[in-house]
């Protein structure tokens, strides 16, 4: 019999609602969320913590005014910022906040909020990784790549330090993808840029080439975990594979996907590959 020690019948009920959001079973969820937080709000079972996490699940799920869903998150923040600053609550919070702003076309607030997630404020690796994968990403948009790059190699890292290699090989990716528009040996390593980065005037875009080196590491990571499985009409990854190396002049990876050509399904791949 599980011990709950301590734990409120607020507590559980939360962990309810949590469970039926998490499997998808939002029916009645309306409802049960709402006496949740009319709960919490109570004098009896009042709990700062839990207010915020059903205030921002509401907005998240649509259940609150869509006129409202902003300024519901920004309070969410606010509560969570002066209850447990740099707590995963508090880091979530931001992260939600800064992809309303992108969804509703506001990037450089978004970019403004993600700046909000770091290590400097406590905030856990795993938040800071997908806060800048989504940085990296706006800054794309904004044709920012030098900025995007670093980004992608910093989500990278922190992905990896935590063990979390499906997002690691997503940052990878199109990191790679990227990288491959220029290589040039006498470029800086990304260790280096992101070491000397340095504030920008507004809107100064700069381009800097990937350091084959890099590529040659992210390549020898992807290869493995890509080539398990080459089947499949759309593979642009193993497309990355071979631009890779036809640009930096290396066929092992190449030599490799010849051996195993009758796996491959992609016919641009294939074009490509036989060319």
């Amino acid at each position: 019999m599980v011990d709950l020690g301590d734990t409120t019948p607020l507590q559980i009920d939360m962990v309810i609602l949590q469970k039926k959001i998490s499997q998808g079973d939002i029916e009645n969820i309306s409802d049960f969320s709402e006496d949740l937080l009319n709960r919490s709000r109570s004098s009896a079972e009042r709990d700062h913590l839990i207010e915020a996490r059903i205030r921002m699940d509401r907005a998240l799920l649509g259940i609150t005014n869509s006129e409202l869903v902003g300024e519901e998150l920004r309070w969410c923040v606010d509560r969570l910022n002066a209850l447990c600053p740099g707590s995963p609550l508090h880091g979530l919070a931001l992260l939600n906040l800064a992809n309303w702003h992108r969804n509703i076309g506001e990037s450089i607030m978004s970019l403004i909020i993600h700046a909000d997630i770091s290590k400097n404020y406590g905030h856990p690796e795993d938040i800071i990784g997908l806060s800048r994968l989504e940085a990296a990403r706006i800054y794309v948009t904004l044709n920012d790549l030098d900025s995007a790059m670093r980004h992608f190699w910093s989500a990278r890292k922190s992905f990896m330090n935590n063990q979390m290699s499906s997002e690691s090989l997503v940052a990878s990716l199109e990191w790679l993808d990227l990288a491959l528009e220029e290589v040039s040996d006498s470029a800086p390593d990304m260790d280096n840029r992101l070491e000397n980065a340095a504030p920008r005037d507004s809107g100064e875009m700069i381009w800097i080439p990937s350091n084959p080196k890099d590529v040659e590491l992210i390549v020898d990571e992807l290869f493995p975990v890509l080539t398990r499985d080459l089947s499949g009409e759309k593979r642009n990854d193993i497309g990355l594979l071979i631009d890779s190396s036809d640009i930096l002049g290396l066929s092992k990876w190449k030599n490799i996907l010849l051996e195993r050509i009758d796996e491959i399904q992609d016919p641009n791949v294939l074009e490509v590959l036989q060319s």
